[in-house]
């Protein structure tokens, strides 16, 4: 299978809900930087408008605070292809983080200030997207039961990253990691499943009376597969797990069923600028390139390059249009994928 062409028009404009927090973001890097900026759907949305025609739309559904819904609304607002009218303070409640990063990749969390959950009632306007791309950071953000609404109701491919469901906050308002005890309930719900290793760690756990001296840690590369089988066996389509530096890997059944894996080499960057949200930028880039071409390692090579693109500068500048990132991704993949 060839990746799209960068002169393909679809034949008729798509659209794309994206849910999630836009959370006001205090971040101290780890070359000691200090600033605030808003975050996670922020960047996907940008992400996804770079890729997506301008007959094309994004939709953001956020709860945010008053005083940050115009300020979060001008960010996009040169940005023809999304649509702001989901994006609503009602509640006056939304997410207030602080990033400290003590390397590249690990940072130390914590929240104050906490968003209104999406509920169904919240996405019935865009039930008739055809992807919808769910970048929750704590586990209570976009419940089980909106997903399944979406499944109910809607046709278009679910994303989901595992970053909400296996993040939960203390009583002092610390970001922790959880174990995702009740995946099983979520994964019919779920096409798309994505994650790290951390997360994928937090979502693997022994039967009853087995070892559980390694619950929550990092799945290694070897234990990959059998936590991708079972996820495909629940319903899921496609897991994709993030490598960090190493790129991705990504598995799903084949035309015979058998399941299949493949390793995703990343998109290289002169320099890495600042990692903040190049997650929420990979699920951009996966559910684009899955819409595009229905082939879940091309999805993964978008999901590549947006994440790039993101870690090589701070703004919402650095994302390239559908032309650009093709021809990125052809430069670092060639033409064709391995196996299509």
């Amino acid at each position: 299978m060839s990746l799209p062409e960068a002169d393909h028009e679809p034949t008729r404009p798509r659209k794309v809900a994206v849910l999630g927090p836009v959370p006001h973001d205090h971040v101290v890097t780890h070359r000691g930087e200090v600033f605030e900026k808003y975050g996670c759907v922020l960047y996907t949305v940008a992400a996804l408008s770079a890729l997506l025609g301008p007959d094309d739309l994004v939709v953001p559904v956020v709860h945010v605070r008053k005083q940050d819904e115009e300020p979060i609304k001008e960010q996009w607002s040169h940005l023809a292809n999304v649509d702001s009218s989901l994006v609503r303070s009602h509640t006056d409640r939304g997410d207030l983080i602080e990033l400290t990063y003590l390397d590249q990749n690990a940072r130390q969390e914590s929240q104050t200030g906490f968003m209104h959950p999406i509920v169904p009632g919240d996405v019935a306007a865009v039930v008739d997207a055809d992807a919808f791309v769910c970048v929750p950071i704590s586990d209570y953000e976009v419940p089980s039961q909106t997903l399944a609404f979406l499944r109910e109701y809607g046709t278009g491919t679910i994303m989901l990253d595992g970053h909400g469901p296996t993040v939960s906050l203390t009583p002092g308002g610390a970001r922790v990691r959880r174990i995702w005890l009740d995946r099983d309930a979520w994964l019919p719900n779920i096409d798309i499943l994505k994650l790290n290793l951390e997360e994928a760690g937090c979502s693997w756990f022994p039967p009853p009376g087995s070892d559980m001296s390694r619950l929550g840690t990092p799945l290694t590369r070897d234990e990959l597969p059998e936590f991708a089988a079972h996820c495909l066996g629940k319903g899921v389509q496609a897991v994709c797990v993030t490598l960090d530096a190493e790129g991705c890997a990504v598995y799903f059944r084949g035309p015979g069923g058998t399941m299949e894996e493949h390793l995703v080499p990343p998109v290289p960057i002169p320099e890495v600028v600042d990692t903040t949200g190049c997650g929420d930028s990979f699920a951009a880039g996966m559910a684009f390139g899955y819409l595009a071409s229905g082939d879940f390692v091309t999805a993964a090579r978008y999901g590549n390059a947006m994440g790039s693109q993101r870690a090589s500068g701070s703004d919402l500048s650095v994302y390239l249009d559908y032309a650009g990132t093709t021809g990125q991704i052809e430069a670092v993949y060639g033409g064709a994928r391995v196996g299509a």
